[in-house]
């Protein structure tokens, strides 16, 4: 019975510490569209007095030095009439945009030194930086925590040409690797001249399958949680209380197997006394006969006949 009860409380110690695995994954997954809706902000700042069709590059806060941003600002349906070079991304003829805007911002960002750290890719080494194009809303450039607008090429795929590659190390093969903006990472080969080519917005980068371990980011410390307006704090709290939350439900979950481990040995006491009472009561079991209106035990058998002294006979 005693290995049943720690082999409980085991089972209870790591249902917690999975939940807290879960949550923590769940945070550094979260720190990638934190990054975004941070740069965006900064990247419409940009806009002092904007021109359509004229890219603007954008300063980053100084705990993420290294990343390069900037921002475009188009007519509807120019992406789709004309097409565009912007930085490193060639958008053909027949993109579409989606819902419909009036004005719409591509956002670019160069993630540099920081690519591991909000994309890291276990078994993968970056042979160049992370690239993200995201659209935007433009119809209001003070807008912060905008969401995605939605681009699709249609006929020929956007092209992504990196600048500054890694050479690719012997015996090895490299690839495209695209972040979809809904988590999952998908794979293509690499083209002439460094390009990959996508769909869809998101996040872009060659990698090469990893010969040894990755190198450590060249960074200092652990990567900053973006704050743009109080959001990041918020969120660091609402983690925080989940946490929390989920350490009190441990405890708790903890004291009710005490309170069922005490319950079954009550029980099981309680079932032994009945045992033994009921034991008790299959002994030698006396006849009953009635005296007047009461009934009573009585010998059935009397095993010593008594001897009066007047009948003795020396």
């Amino acid at each position: 019975m005693g290995l049943l009860y720690r082999s409980l409380a085991m089972l209870v110690v790591l249902i917690w510490l999975s939940r807290l695995a879960h949550l923590s994954a769940q945070s550094s997954s979260g720190q990638a569209p934190a990054l975004d809706v941070l740069l965006q902000d900064y990247a419409y700042r940009a806009f002092v007095h904007p021109k359509t069709g004229v890219p603007y590059d954008a300063q980053v806060p100084s705990n993420l030095s290294g990343i390069q941003i900037a921002a475009l600002r188009l007519r509807s349906g120019s992406l789709y009439r004309r097409g565009v070079v912007y930085k490193e991304f060639e958008f053909p003829v027949g993109v579409n945009e989606s819902p419909y805007a009036e004005r719409l911002v591509l956002v670019y960002q160069n993630l540099g030194n920081w690519s591991l750290v909000y994309y890291p890719l276990p078994g993968y080494s970056y042979l160049a930086p992370v690239l993200g194009l995201l659209a935007y809303d433009a119809i209001d450039l003070s807008a912060k925590n905008l969401p995605y607008l939605d681009i699709a090429a249609t006929v020929d795929p956007i092209k992504i040409k990196f600048q500054d590659v890694k050479p690719t190390p012997d015996g090895t093969v490299a690839k495209c690797v695209t972040f979809d903006l809904d988590g999952s990472v998908n794979f293509s080969n690499v083209g002439s001249g460094n390009a990959c080519s996508a769909f869809k917005q998101g996040h872009f980068a060659i990698v090469v399958e990893s010969i040894a371990p990755s190198p450590s980011p060249v960074t200092s410390g652990s990567p900053p949680t973006p704050t743009p307006g109080g959001r990041g704090k918020k969120k660091s709290n609402s983690k925080t209380w989940i946490i929390v939350g989920s350490v009190l439900g441990g405890l708790a979950l903890l004291a009710l197997l005490a309170f069922l481990v005490l319950w079954g040995r009550k029980y099981r006491e309680r079932k032994h006394l009945e045992e033994m009472e009921k034991a008790a009561d299959v002994g030698e079991a006396l006849h009953m006969t009635t005296v007047g209106d009461t009934k009573a035990p009585s010998a059935m058998v009397t095993r010593t006949q008594p001897t009066i002294e007047s009948e003795y006979v020396p």
